[in-house]
């Protein structure tokens, strides 16, 4: 049975599934999307021979609605996801679902559970969910026919334990995902592979472990299911760039407010794990994770802290005030970045 808005702990949310009344689906078969929309259902119903089980024929994304001081409902940027999506499907050889359908979508199911978007001050957001999955009776190692695209959510609080504040990091000697391969892609086995590195981090007193490249491993990708991003120290804010990490959105919007708001300049370039020393600030940035102060990092032995590993650095913190100051309406949003949800 689905949860009550008066049975959650807005106070203290953490960032745990719930099954909330209502998710939006679709199906497709013979070649074509067929019916869709709202359910009460939380389980799907597939075929022991489904792609998803057996290859891993899956996408899926994450984006977040925000309440506002007047009551309202923001999206951010939703339009990125559908785009994402699709070129995760495309290059998964499977059907894509138009961009339009896929915001009104998720408007449906915001609107549809509305009782669960945390008040404004609240810190909370409501995590939407949309997956697409190969489904039907399957054995041979090729797409599926049928194909089931849904959207869930639940109210979460920060992905990090310590929200804004500074964390340790480990750098792992395992790959997250093969160069030219669906790193660029938000795809199941990419998460998968991240299990056993990332367990590993938990157990040793870290938040998660830092993926380096998978050709020579000298330089930085991803922090765990995010971003990385460092601010050097005369001021650039710099993101690692290579075939095998994930587009965030997060990180795209943010090398745009680093430059048009803070007047920081930007760069996309290798990141080497041994030249930490060029960055004063550094942090972990997703949709999940919004900003993540990094306080340290640990490679083969060596610990290198960053502007502090109790407290964020002031550049950090004015990226991070000035993003969700925008998702929350409180900061003029860049055009189109801001879609409002009617819940009338």
């Amino acid at each position: 049975m689905s949860v009550k808005a008066s049975e959650v702990d807005f106070d203290n949310l953490g960032f745990d599934y719930m099954d909330l009344p209502f998710r939006f689906r679709a199906y497709y078969r013979d070649g074509q999307w067929q019916e869709a929309g709202l359910t009460d259902d939380p389980n799907i119903h597939i075929s022991e021979g489904s792609t998803i089980l057996h290859y891993g024929q899956g996408s899926f994304e994450g984006l977040k609605a925000y309440r506002t001081k007047d009551g309202s409902i923001n999206l951010f940027r939703p339009d990125e996801n559908a785009k994402r999506m699709a070129k995760s499907c495309e290059r998964l050889l499977m059907p894509t679902f138009p961009e339009d359908k896929f915001v009104d979508a998720v408007k449906q199911v915001v609107k549809a559970n509305k009782d669960f978007v945390p008040a404004y001050g609240n810190g909370g957001t409501l995590y939407l969910r949309p997956y697409m999955v190969g489904v039907g009776g399957n054995i041979g190692v090729h797409p599926a026919k049928e194909y089931i695209f849904s959207i869930f959510a639940m109210p979460v609080g920060n992905y990090f334990k310590g929200g804004l504040t500074p964390t340790a990091f480990i750098t792992s000697e395992y790959d997250r995902a093969a160069h030219k391969g669906t790193g660029a892609n938000k795809v199941g086995g990419n998460y998968a592979a991240s299990l056993f590195p990332g367990q590993y981090a938990h157990e040793n007193g870290y938040s998660d472990c830092i993926y380096l490249d998978p050709v020579s491993h000298r330089k930085v990708e991803e922090v765990g299911s995010a971003n990385f991003f460092g601010i050097t120290k005369d001021n650039v804010f710099v993101t690692p760039k290579s075939p095998s990490i994930l587009p965030s959105i997060t990180k795209f919007s943010l090398l745009y407010l680093a430059k048009e708001r803070l007047g920081l300049g930007t760069e996309q370039g290798d990141v080497y794990v041994d030249q930490f020393d060029r960055f004063k600030e550094a942090g972990a940035c997703g949709t999940a994770a919004v900003i993540s102060p990094i306080g340290s990092v640990t490679h083969e032995g060596n610990k290198h802290v960053f502007y502090s590993e109790t407290e964020v650095g002031p550049v950090t913190k004015e990226l991070y005030d000035t993003l969700t100051g925008i998702q929350f309406g409180d900061v003029e949003a860049p055009e189109g970045w801001i879609q409002k949800v009617d819940v009338d």
